[in-house]
């Protein structure tokens, strides 16, 4: 009876070992950013570690532009992946 629970334990424990980790779903909510040019913006986060994005409370998607930092409006490319546009985030209640 004993080895029978040893063996079940150890069965139990190498499937865990197997197992992949959970994914951290995206951080509810609204959230602040601060564009390079002390714009703010307000986004929501969608997504896990390996698969995230941005959108506006009107549901467009935007994308961080590497190169000088800021937040864009996203586009497809030919190939179908999310690129940024040249078209900054701005925060429409300034002028």
């Amino acid at each position: 009876m004993k080895r029978l629970i040893l063996i079940l334990a150890m069965g139990c424990g190498l499937l865990a070992i197997g197992q992949k980790p959970a994914r951290v779903p995206a951080r509810p909510g609204v959230i602040e950013r601060v564009q390079p040019n002390g714009d703010t913006i307000y986004v929501r986060l969608h997504g896990d570690e390996r698969h995230h994005w941005m959108t506006l409370a009107d549901g467009k998607t935007l994308v961080k532009e590497n190169k000088k930092g800021y937040i864009c409006y996203a586009k497809k490319n030919k190939n179908g992946q999310i690129v940024p546009t040249c078209k900054k985030v701005r925060n429409k209640k300034k002028k």
